[in-house]
Formats: C-alpha cells, structure tokens, sequence
C-alpha cells in the first residue's frame, strides 16, 4: 500500500525546441526514498515545456493511481512549477489545456505542494526522459512505459543508488542563445555608424520589435532570462521581448554587449568617413585590431562579448537565453561560433531585429542553427 504522502519527481526535454521529446516521472516514499512506480515515454516532435507538463501529468496520474492523498511535486522546470502555483501566466496556448489537465489531477488530492530542485537533484526522472528523448530521436526502439516497481530502497536522488537497469548515463544539454539584433533606429535608415550614442528606435523599429517578440516567444516559449545592452534601442527591444514570453522573465542589462565605439565616425556615413578619414579606413577594414579615431577596435569588442557570452552555459545549464545586442558584438560572436575569419564580419548583414540561434555545450561545443532570420518582419 502506497503511503499518503508521495513526492513526484518529473522532468521532460526536447532535443531542439521543438525537436524529439520525451518526458519521465517518479513517485517515491518520501520517508524511505523507495521508488514506488516510474513513468516514461516518448513523445515524438514537441517543445521542452510540453514534454514537461506531461511528465508532471504523468507523475500526477501516477501518484493517484497508488492511492496517494498528498503530493510533493519536484521539478527543475521553473516555467512548470510557478504556472501551476499560479504565479507566472500561461501566454502560450499549447501550454494551457495540459495545465488544465494537470490541474484537475491536482485536484483529486487533498494537497499538492510545488517545489523547483536544481537539475542535479532531479537527476532519475531526468535519466529516464533523456531515454525517451532518445527513443523519439530513433536512436533505440520508441519506449513508453507506465511501471509500478518492486519495493527497492532508493535514498533520495542519487542516481548511483537507483536500480541497475535505470542507471542514468551521462547527458548533457546545450545552452540556447537567441541573439536579437535591436529594431530600427533613424540611424540605421540612413546607414550611419551607430555606436555609443542612445539614438531610440523608430516608429518602424518598434513595429519591428513587436514582431520580433511574437516570433521569439514562438521558437522558445522558455527562456530562462533575457540579456541586454545598456542602451534604449535595446532595453525596448529586450522589454517588448520579456512582456511575450511566458512567466516573469528578467531582463539584465550588460555593459559589455554594447555597441562598438565608433569615436570620430559616430553618426557619419560611410561615404562620409571614406573621404574624410581614407587611410583610417582602409586600415580598419583590413584588420579587427585597428580602431576608428578615438573609438575602440572590433578585437576589444570582441574580447568584452565573450566574457558574457562565455559564462552563459554555466549560469544557465540547458536553458534559452535571449541576448539584445547590435551588430557588431553579434557578429562577432558569430564569427567565433562559426571558427571563421576576420573578412567575415565585413561580409555578413544583419538586419536591424534579426534573429540568430547559437547552441553551446559544457563542453565547449557549438553550433549556429540560425542566421539573420527575418522572416516575421516580411509583413512590415
């Protein structure tokens, strides 16, 4: 006879957002530790925070079915736990209805307590979705499986003391990088060096930025947080983008995402500063290490970027972030990600509220699934 009180441990991923997705769930013997039944199953294409609800859905179902009255419901989902305790929105309509049925289940006890753990201490529901993810990716039969296990202790979360034939393995998560170029400026319709001056954005840079943060909300309906430049080009930008996402997503300024200094070329055309400063030119255009007059050279910029970029996968394991920034720090990380050369940043355009896609893994892997995307801005 199942306890009354029960705690769930459930998780739920996707590799891709959307990509294969899988979820799994445990019930266990608070007092004890004793795994009292597993779930797990793929679920084929679908986003992480679907995969999620279901496994909280299937850790609720399950717990009911053991005759559990009270549950203690543990998830490393943030999105999950504060939309179920009703302090975060549910903006994205395919999150709702499985909300919905999540709380009836929640419903059917006497008390349902949320709590968010840290991923590492989620780390059995977590292996057996990564199994499910797995199996939806084609990379072993497709599993789904509604177990009621044989009464192991299993103390805590420890996957090294789980039952052999669910040990997880090693997995890793990559870190997403959404990196958002700011809406227009009436610099940027006369194509003059905008660098460190607040020039705001246009009334079409603002039309921009609301289709900008319709269609961030739609590729990742879960970030994680959403970083920005300092100046209000894209603290607009960054706010218009945390007001679609679901849930309260902070929005941090970093300095070191601002825009290039451009010094004695700031708001000149190129053509201006081709006949005034000839030479200048032609030196900085030939190497990042060359600054304008009084400016700052694209190699500092560079240098600056990467201490904020490079700390995301550490700050957030597995999540989205969304970076509000400008052309030339984006593109200088995209030189990076890409292991391309210097010529590459006098070669690639980015449009003002342009959407690039970098994943990055603990383990310094990268890689760059978007480009310049603008396809939301095709009815402006």
């Amino acid at each position: 006879m199942a306890p009354r009180v029960v705690s769930v441990e459930a998780d739920g991923g996707s590799r891709g957002n959307p990509g294969p997705a899988g979820y799994g769930a445990v019930v266990r013997d608070p007092q004890t530790g004793e795994v009292l039944a597993e779930r797990s199953e793929s679920l084929g294409t679908t986003t992480n925070n679907v995969a999620e609800y279901q496994g909280l859905i299937a850790g609720l179902t399950a717990a009911a079915e053991l005759g559990a009255a009270e549950v203690d419901v543990r998830m490393d989902s943030k999105l999950v736990v504060e939309q179920m305790c009703g302090r975060w929105q549910i903006k994205h309509p395919g999150l709702r209805p499985l909300a919905a049925q999540a709380a009836t289940l929640v419903g059917r006890f006497d008390a349902v307590r949320f709590s968010w753990i840290p991923r590492d201490q989620n780390r059995h529901a977590d292996a057996l979705a990564n199994a499910a993810m797995d199996a939806a990716a084609g990379r072993q039969p497709p599993t789904s499986t509604t177990a009621q296990r044989p009464s192991t202790p299993v103390t805590g979360s420890d996957p090294a003391t789980a039952p052999a034939s669910w040990e997880p393995r090693p997995s890793f998560t990559a870190t997403r990088l959404v990196l958002v170029r700011h809406g227009e400026t009436p610099y940027t319709e006369q194509r003059r060096y905008s660098g460190r001056g607040d020039v705001p954005l246009s009334e079409r840079g603002r039309a921009q930025v609301r289709a900008t943060a319709a269609r961030v909300a739609e590729l990742a309906p879960s970030v994680a947080a959403v970083l920005s430049s300092p100046l209000s080009r894209c603290t607009a930008t960054a706010a218009s983008i945390a007001d679609a996402l679901d849930g309260d997503v902070p929005v941090r300024t970093e300095d070191d995402l601002i825009e290039c200094d451009f010094g004695q070329w700031e708001g000149r055309t190129f053509a201006e500063v081709r006949e005034r400063w000839p030479g200048e030119m032609d030196a900085w255009l030939a190497s990042p290490r060359v600054a304008p007059p009084d400016g700052e050279s694209f190699t500092q910029v560079a240098e600056r970027a990467q201490r904020v970029i490079s700390g995301l996968p550490t700050a957030y394991p597995g999540e989205t972030v969304v970076v509000v920034s400008h052309v030339s720090p984006i593109k200088l990380v995209l030189r990076d990600a890409l292991a391309a050369g210097d010529g590459f940043l006098h070669r690639l355009f980015l449009d003002a509220a342009g959407i690039s896609v970098v994943d990055m893994w603990p383990d310094g892997g990268v890689a760059v699934r978007t480009v310049n995307d603008t396809a939301h801005l095709a009815a402006l």
